[in-house]
């Protein structure tokens, strides 16, 4: 008998059994909340849910730093009818995690996409404006934000939102940039960060609370095995080539840089792994 088959079997048992899990309902459990002058990092978000798949580095600045996450919901999707629903389901899963929340319009921002930004720079400044603003006002010492070939159109305009809004600040201002990938996986990310099995547990509890979205596609079911995967990619692309892989389960892969004197550059050189164990604060040390 071929030993492998009852290890597939299990996953797909897990998958069949998630399917009975609670959407949402699931009380949470914050630790105490960031003080009143905590640094900040702020998520830009293309869509509600971004902030659960891609939060495993967010959540654990949180929760171990002290920083002050606030998820910037960029967009509220595309479809009008869903738009205050899913404000609702974000504001939930947002205080499920413990991450603050900022809207950018009623009903979030429209047509962020590259073809936008090139066929009508009208709505697009005004959007950039509003990024801006919100930059001016956190000053964040972290932006999350998608790459620049994340595939969904508005995951790529979200980017260039993000980076032509840096543009219109005052050249001191300085931040790190930690770039996301979701549905376009990144070529060369430098940062893979561990995730406990408690975060990721709760990361899916957060997720769960886009029932629309969910009860649609449970694609939240299938998150734990993406962060397997990320595992198996980063162990190259971040350790390197030929490396041996670290003793991770789950992990988020990320490309982190730095905004400094009006253009992005590099903080480091290869690949930084940040274990479970490891404090994340030692990222922090990189803005200089």
């Amino acid at each position: 008998m071929n030993p492998y088959h009852q290890f597939v079997v299990s996953f797909a048992q897990l998958i069949a059994a998630g399917k009975s899990l609670p959407l949402g309902e699931i009380p949470p459990h914050h630790k105490s909340k960031p003080a009143a002058d905590a640094s900040v990092a702020l998520i830009f978000s293309p869509h509600p849910d971004d902030e659960c798949i891609i939060g495993g580095l967010a959540l654990r600045l949180l929760r171990e730093t002290g920083m002050r996450v606030i998820n910037v919901a960029v967009t509220q999707g595309s479809r009008k009818e869903r738009q205050q629903p899913r404000w609702q389901e974000l504001k939930n899963a947002c205080n499920h995690l413990g991450f603050d929340l900022e809207q950018t319009a009623p009903n979030g921002l429209e047509k962020i996409s590259s073809k936008t930004r090139l066929e009508d720079p009208q709505h697009w400044s005004a959007a950039v404006k509003i990024i801006s603003t919100t930059l001016v006002k956190h000053q964040p010492r972290v932006i999350f934000s998608p790459h620049e070939f994340d595939w969904n159109s508005t995951h790529i305009g979200t980017h260039f939102l993000v980076m032509d809004a840096l543009q219109t600040l005052p050249v001191n201002f300085q931040c790190l940039i930690i770039e996301t990938e979701f549905w376009g996986q990144m070529s060369s990310p430098n940062l893979m960060v561990e995730s406990s099995v408690e975060d990721v547990a709760e990361l899916l509890a957060a997720l769960s609370f886009h029932v629309g979205e969910v009860r649609r596609n449970p694609y939240h079911l299938q998150m734990p095995a993406w962060l397997q995967d990320n595992v198996r990619r980063g162990a190259e692309l971040v350790g390197g080539q030929g490396g041996a892989a670290p003793d991770f389960t789950f992990a988020t892969l990320y490309r982190l840089r730095q905004w400094k004197n009006g253009r992005v550059s590099n903080v480091y050189q290869g690949g930084k792994q940040i274990s479970a164990t490891d404090n994340p604060s030692s990222l922090l040390d990189l803005i200089r």
